[in-house]
């Protein structure tokens, strides 16, 4: 390992460009001793409303907790069924188990790795009562298809935009399209807290209440004691929304330069038989939370690039179906080949807003080396 390694993330080179701005903000939370449900988190909530399009955004503890928070809003219970991709971070399901429902796999599509709407239309049941897509990556999904097969089987839709921030599906942004949408603010994100956090975005006023209610313990609207039905202790704290306000005004730019990182990725890496993320056409926009190439020589090349000082990570190895934990939904290997595929070749590669275009290409170089 050289000394001068090029991680797949740093955290740290963020916070040294916002470190005066954050600190100011932490303190401000401080001095103002209202630390849950205050001003920092109500500013934030119509601040992230306003920059999603939306008309509600609802702040909660964790990407996760969004996710679980809208199932229950959206009347997801025990003996019902979601239907999420087989090729996600486990917490897509998770969440659906959380509620006590089943999730019901569906493959993804060979060249996205979104949710494959053919193989969600199979997948639906009587029992089936959301579909649930994963703008993958930062990858928009089919919406016009999912949102279609949705209406046609009377399904709601929430989108899993954890990593899709700014993301655009025929210039509409990810969270928009379904009937509510789960955003993560884990630190890693295009848009980190410091620590957990989420947001659920609605056009719904009847479903941002619910969920409101149900990040605070089920608590009736201006009770401190009366509580209309179980919740759970879900909510965004101020000092975590304190730091994401300061983050969310540089947003915008974070995503242009993603963006513009990843097409150098793609042309200096075109020529290699790799299959690269499309970078958007017809008003789709990739938000880039992550770089990911795919190759039958994945573990090769990422044994090469750590030795190179290239930082670089699989995301993910294990489709859901295969999870352990997850054994008792009766899938088998070979049930869902894209995301078998797919969890074999994947490969990130370093992507943030502090890289420079100098180091993408020595990763584009150390890659290259390889190939030859």
């Amino acid at each position: 390992m050289t000394s001068k390694t090029i991680p797949l993330m740093n955290l740290k080179a963020q916070y040294q460009g916002l470190a005066r701005e954050l600190r100011k903000c932490v303190l401000r939370a401080l001095d103002s001793g209202a630390y849950i449900l205050g001003p920092e988190g109500k500013a934030f909530e119509e601040e992230f409303a306003k920059s999603t399009g939306a008309k509600h955004a609802v702040g909660v503890s964790s990407g996760t907790s969004a996710l679980s928070l809208a199932l229950k809003a959206m009347g997801v219970e025990p003996g019902d069924e979601v239907i999420v991709p087989a090729f996600t971070f486990i917490a897509t399901a998770t969440a659906v188990s959380a509620v006590g429902a089943a999730p019901r796999l569906a493959d993804v599509d060979p060249v996205t790795l979104t949710m494959d709407p053919e193989s969600a239309a199979k997948a639906v049941t009587k029992r089936t009562k959301v579909l649930t897509p994963v703008h993958l990556y930062g990858q928009p999904a089919d919406m016009d298809a999912l949102t279609a097969l949705a209406r046609r089987r009377g399904l709601k839709v929430l989108e899993d935009c954890a990593q899709a921030h700014m993301t655009l599906f025929h210039g509409l942004q990810a969270g928009t399209m379904g009937d509510m949408a789960a955003f993560s603010f884990y630190p890693s994100k295009n848009l980190g807290a410091a620590g957990d956090a989420g947001a659920i975005v609605t056009g719904s006023e009847r479903l941002a209440g619910l969920c409101r209610q149900l990040r605070h313990g089920g608590r009736a609207v201006g009770s401190a004691y009366e509580h209309e039905f179980i919740g759970g202790n879900d909510r965004l704290d101020d000092l975590q929304a304190a730091v994401l306000r300061v983050k969310l005004r540089h947003l915008a730019s974070w995503i242009k330069s993603r963006r513009k990182l990843a097409a150098i990725y793609n042309e200096e890496l075109s020529n290699l038989g790799l299959e690269l993320p499309d970078l958007g056409q017809n008003g789709n926009k990739h938000s880039f939370h992550l770089f990911v190439i795919r190759t039958e020589n994945r573990d090769g090349l990422m044994k090469h690039l750590q030795a190179s000082g290239v930082g670089c990570g699989v995301y993910y190895p294990i489709p859901v179906h295969l999870q352990p934990a997850y054994r008792s939904l009766g899938y088998r290997k070979g049930d869902f080949p894209v995301a078998e595929q797919a969890s074999l070749t994947n490969l990130a590669l370093p992507l943030y807003p502090e890289l420079k275009a100098s180091e993408v290409r020595r990763v584009c170089k150390a890659v290259r080396q390889f190939f030859k």
